[in-house]
């Protein structure tokens, strides 16, 4: 039943700049925001981006932090706020915005629920930051009413690697709203695109590996294009690799799309080259557009979404397409090659039909009860 007043709900992001994590919070926000919302939501974006690839709901507040980045000035920017704003609850997503809303919800004793969208080990880096990044986590998540994890795979390395009780933790996977995905791929694409071409998405960075799909691509048993949808600061090096293998007509660097589904939908098959991941929203957005896969067993999501162990072997098929062992270009460029090729249409079949297990009004309900709960709880705990 609705609480009555809405409960004050506080949102937390570092930012709107695209992503899927910034994606799946502003799909949230839509759903749970709205005269007859269980909510009264503010959004606190904790860097003040030049541009953001995602609109939020007229009627929502939004407070810019202008953290520049910073985890202090993000700690005092959240303090600020919630000593203003006083949430009922709040809810954040990433690590930064976790860490700095948990150390600011502590002085109003607000029910804190915060959403680990990586595989938090896989995730951090190497060296003094790293081992910085991982203290603060141990430190500060067991604090929360409750820890979301994206898939099973973070909710075992919340657990075994940071401390947190299982029972404060839940899985609730992504949403895919395949509704709207393909009523967007209806639409005209921005660039031509084929059945012969594959296709991959997301930020040109060392973590997302797109050097594995441009390798692969040279020797795959395929014709098509490798097209890549995307900006980042290895655009230029990944270019230069390109051209040493011959390949800088076949490698199109298309950058960040306003509606990459059109593309999805009329290419022949889908590479995840991640070196880690938390639930991959790219991929899942792919199979709802009957798209194959070809993923690499990264931690944590692809396994999950596939169903199905890597093990040993160097690559393996399951619901919607293949599983290859991390940055073996050659066993993706097999995989490729059968995929692109006779086993499509099967695969096409099976990856949309595994997509639509993740719906959104399951994530969204999920999401909901969670709020609701913490706030419960913390205020039997106060009593």
């Amino acid at each position: 039943m609705r609480p009555d007043p809405p409960l004050r709900a506080l949102f937390v992001i570092n930012s709107l700049a695209g992503g899927g994590a910034e994606r799946v919070f502003t799909t949230l926000v839509e759903q749970l925001s709205g005269p007859r919302s269980d909510f009264a939501i503010t959004v606190a974006l904790l860097d003040n981006e030049a541009e953001e690839a995602y609109l939020l709901p007229e009627n929502v507040p939004i407070e810019r932090l202008d953290a520049k980045g910073g985890l202090l000035r993000s700690v005092r920017g959240m303090r600020r706020l919630v000593r203003r704003s006083r949430p009922d609850v709040a809810l954040s997503f990433l690590s930064r915005a976790n860490v700095a809303t948990l150390a600011a919800m502590r002085q109003t004793g607000g029910a804190t629920v915060i959403s680990e969208r990586v595989n938090t080990t896989a995730h951090l880096k190497h060296g003094l930051s790293g081992l910085v990044s991982r203290l603060l986590i141990r430190r500060t998540y067991p604090a929360a009413r409750q820890v979301i994890a994206v898939s099973q795979g973070v909710a075992r390395t919340l657990e075994t690697d940071f401390a947190i009780s299982p029972d404060r933790i839940r899985v609730i996977h992504n949403p895919v709203d395949v509704d709207r995905i393909r009523a967007r791929a209806a639409l005209e694409p921005a660039i031509e695109v084929t059945r012969d071409d594959f296709v991959t998405m997301g930020r040109l960075v060392d973590n997302k590996n797109t050097a594995m799909a441009i390798r692969a691509l040279a020797t795959a048993p395929a014709r098509g294009n490798l097209i890549v949808l995307g900006e980042g600061p290895l655009r230029e090096e990944l270019a230069h690799l390109a051209a040493s293998l011959g390949l800088e007509r076949r490698v199109r660097f298309a950058g960040f799309l306003a509606n990459p589904h059109a593309v999805l939908a009329r290419a022949g098959c889908y590479l995840l080259t991640s070196n880690a991941e938390g639930f991959p929203n790219a991929m899942l957005e792919a199979m709802a557009l009957a798209l194959p896969v070809v993923a690499t067993d990264c931690p944590s999501g692809p396994a999950e979404i596939l169903e199905v162990t890597l093990g040993e072997a160097p690559a393996v098929f399951g619901s919607g397409g293949a599983l290859v062992a991390m940055d073996d270009a050659q066993a993706m460029a097999t995989c490729m090659g059968r995929l692109i090729a006779q086993d499509r249409p099967a695969f096409s079949e099976a990856a949309a039909i595994r997509a639509e297990s993740f719906s959104l009004d399951q994530a969204v309900g999920d999401f909901r009860k969670s709020l609701i709960q913490a706030v419960a709880a913390n205020r039997m705990a106060a009593t």
